[in-house]
């Protein structure tokens, strides 16, 4: 497939007015001094500090550079769908605009997107310049976390600098707060050479971060969100089915027992409280209740999934006319 630039470059930023005109003097920098054909994508994610008005002066007279804004602020998942969607490079980089991703780690990014042949080529930033007590201790156990779920030996899932090739942004869906897993989004379509590269990691310059310590509880539930719906989106009755039949069963084979000991009980003339007084009974009700709950949420996520418009869309990696 011809495409019209080798780069793609998408920038999503909330409140960042300051760092933009050296963030993109270095792009420019970086991107001549190696000839690529490129663009640059600012994502406006409803910024207040007159973030867009810099955006619109910074492209003028440079075609290459363009923008998209918010009315109001979305999140970044939001700023990489659109993203995404109007890039038009052969590989798309990623990367935060606060001046703490170097566009320098691009070339080589590039050049094993192009030549090694990876899907996706993800940052590690091996050296944080955050702080340790509330950003690189709490990131440790949750990619620690992330790389059980997922499979995907990566130690820095959450980095923002990433480089794809064309075909794998054009064939997932980023929404919600999903921006942090895309690499595991790609491997659910079908796009599995993902790597790493140890990248640069500078100090804030400007401003503050816009994220805090509960990015971390969010994103958990998030991966549970995203693993759960790879793995049992389109047959939600192997998961509730099998488990409130489960559930079900143990219940029933509990009831089975009070029964027959009450019986037996009975028949050797062994004083034997009544069935209702045991909290047994209550449990294997409990049991059976749950069970046919679970049965019924799976009956109903079957329909659900049946009727729905993207029950049979898949990735085609290539047909013969």
């Amino acid at each position: 497939m011809e495409y019209s630039k080798d780069l793609s470059i998408i920038v999503p930023l909330f409140n960042e007015v300051e760092s933009l005109p050296e963030l993109l003097a270095w792009i420019r920098s970086v991107m001549n001094a190696k000839g690529y054909s490129y663009e640059v994508i600012f994502v406006d994610d409803g910024s207040t500090d007159g973030s867009w008005d810099k955006i619109l002066e910074l492209s003028e007279g440079d075609e290459r550079v363009k923008g998209i804004s918010f009315r109001r602020n979305y999140g970044k998942s939001a700023a990489l769908y659109h993203g995404f969607a109007k890039a038009e490079g052969r590989v798309v980089v990623t990367m935060d605009a606060d001046l703490q991703d170097s566009p320098e780690e691009i070339p080589e990014m590039y050049r094993m997107v192009v030549e090694d042949g990876y899907d996706v080529v993800s940052g590690w930033k091996q050296h944080r310049q955050d702080n340790k007590v509330t950003k690189n201790l709490p990131s440790k156990l949750y990619n620690a976390t992330a790389r059980k779920i997922t499979g995907i030996k990566l130690h820095d899932m959450n980095c923002g600098l990433k480089a794809y090739k064309n075909e794998v942004v054009k064939n997932i869906e980023v929404y919600g707060e999903m921006h942090r897993y895309i690499p595991y989004l790609a491997k659910n379509a079908g796009f599995t050479k993902i790597t790493e590269k140890p990248v640069h990691h500078q100090k804030r310059k400007y401003g503050k971060s816009k994220f805090g310590i509960e990015r971390f509880v969010n994103g958990f539930l998030d991966l549970l969100s995203l693993w759960f719906l790879s793995t049992f989106g389109k047959k939600p009755m192997h998961f509730f089915g099998f488990s409130g039949l489960l559930m079900f069963l143990i219940g029933f084979v509990m009831t089975i027992w009070i029964i027959i000991a009450k019986l037996v009980h009975q028949a050797q003339g062994i004083r034997y409280r009544a069935v209702t007084d045991q909290p047994l009974f209550y449990l294997a009700l409990v049991a059976i209740v749950l069970g046919v709950i679970l049965f019924l949420a799976g009956f109903i996520g079957e329909m659900v999934s049946r009727n729905s418009q993207e029950r049979n869309k898949y990735n085609v990696k290539d047909q013969i006319r």
